[in-house]
């Protein structure tokens, strides 16, 4: 029998076919997400929830056309983000994704709701974190819980009404597979719960005390499960609750063994190991894991974008030039990477560019340039060992809280996976090996293996 694991990311949609004995890989396919929303807004990140479901579900169906059928369906995608549903369980708002600023846009005084929230009720969280937007949505915007009701509904901006009354709140993934299953009220994993901010991972519930306190209905909050428990059926296979991207990913790639670092570079940057014990450290979140462990985990905001910046970059300036170019300028710069790479002469580039977790105001910057580095592949370089630096100091938070250190570094994601002076970047920083996860759609290929388990 097969499995089939489908993972919603912010940029692509993936999906792969597993053999259920074997655990191998029989087939993996990806697409575009393409669904965001432009917005006059700087610091709005949103996409069309509906495009996204529509493409997963078009994807899932060739997959299990492909496959003749399955024995679970897995699931998961990218964390923080939320979308709003009705009581008929119908998604009335677009999705607000895990790269929203409204947490850290300045209100009275010039705190940002995150420092507000911190201050005012002890809870450590980001922008981008579902719970957070929903606490700047529902202060904002007309209409949203301040006429003292149960149920909620809101006004967001750039005139894209809620069309309904919001009964609950969820992730993508988590939608997409009340689609499939005809559920009305969402069932997540403690893995999702956890990321949208206002959770208790140690005990694994919601802080109800801080919740309650910023006058949020408990009410609107999704029902959560720390099993990997059955939603439903779609066309009478089983579906799994899906799993938080990062720890699908790394069951994906690493599984349970303990001692191993799971370095990823995708649109953000992550690294993350196993612990038994829950703790948090400047950058570093425990984030709920299977059979009682914990995945302490750091984040680096702008991760392989950084890198996409830079290209950006380069084509603006032969656009300048009145240099014709149709094609994207990673070639030329993997060339300029292996050259800066061989040279000593280097410029610390700091990829900050989107600021970090801790230092939300925080932005990138270049030193150390005298006339004999300022090149292009030193600058190319320079990204480069910024994208990796931000994951090394992130380690050093885990190894100097925890006293861990690493016995095996394991990389996944394109940014990894396709630019071997990174992975060499990598090795040489955290003075280990590396080695590739075993699969490219590691996340999907998780949430397959999740659906397994199951």
């Amino acid at each position: 029998m097969k499995a089939i694991g489908i993972d919603i990311g912010t940029t692509t949609i993936s999906g792969v076919i597993v053999d259920a004995e074997s655990r191998a890989v029989v087939l993996a396919k990806t697409i575009e997400n393409g669904s965001f929303i432009k917005t006059e807004h700087e610091w709005e990140r949103i996409q069309d929830a509906g495009l996204i479901v529509e493409k997963a579900k078009g994807l899932l169906d060739g997959l299990l056309a492909e496959s003749g059928g399955a024995c679970a369906i897995g699931l998961t995608g990218q964390m923080h983000g939320i979308l709003y549903v009705d009581e008929k369980g119908k998604c009335i708002s677009p999705l607000y994704t895990w790269q929203d600023g409204r947490g850290n846009l300045p209100g009275p005084g010039g705190r940002s709701l995150v420092e507000e929230i911190y201050e005012k009720y002890q809870v450590k969280t980001a922008s981008g974190y579902g719970l957070v937007t929903h606490f700047y949505n529902m202060r904002n915007y007309r209409g949203f819980g301040t006429d003292g009701k149960k149920e909620e509904s809101a006004l967001i901006s750039g005139q894209r009404n809620v069309s309904g009354k919001a009964a609950s709140l969820c992730t993508i993934a988590d939608y997409f597979g009340m689609t499939l299953t005809g559920r009305r009220k969402p069932l997540i994993h403690i893995s999702m719960a956890d990321s949208l901010g206002f959770f208790d991972g140690e005990k694994g519930t919601f802080r109800k005390d801080a919740i309650t306190a910023a006058g949020i209905f408990m009410e609107i909050l999704p029902e959560v499960t720390g099993r990997l428990e059955v939603l439903g059926e779609y066309r009478g296979i089983p579906v799994t609750a899906a799993l938080g991207d990062s720890q699908a990913s790394f069951l994906g790639s690493v599984g349970m063994e303990e001692g191993a670092f799971l370095v990823n570079m995708g649109t953000g940057g992550q690294i993350s190991a196993i612990s038994d014990s829950y703790c948090i450290a400047p950058g570093i979140e425990a984030r709920p894991y299977l059979n009682g462990k914990y995945l302490l985990t750091g984040v680096s905001l702008c991760g392989g974008r950084a890198y996409a910046i830079l290209e950006s970059f380069f084509r603006s300036y032969l656009s300048a030039a009145c240099v014709e170019q149709k094609e994207e300028q990673y070639g030329v710069m993997e060339k300029l990477a292996e050259k800066g790479f061989a040279g000593k002469n280097r410029m610390k580039v700091v990829t900050a560019f989107r600021g970090t977790r801790v230092n939300p105001g925080l932005r990138g910057s270049i030193s150390g340039i005298d006339e004999d580095n300022f090149t292009p592949e030193a600058m190319v370089c320079g990204v480069l060992e910024g994208m990796a630096r931000e994951l090394f100091e992130l380690y050093g938070q885990i190894h100097a809280k925890m006293g861990l250190e690493v016995k095996r570094l394991v990389a996944s994601g394109n940014g990894l996976r396709k630019n071997r002076v990174l992975r060499e970047i990598f090795s040489q920083m955290f003075e280990a090996e590396l080695t590739l996860a075993p699969y490219e759609e590691e996340a999907a290929y998780g949430a397959a293996v999740g659906g397994i388990l199951s």
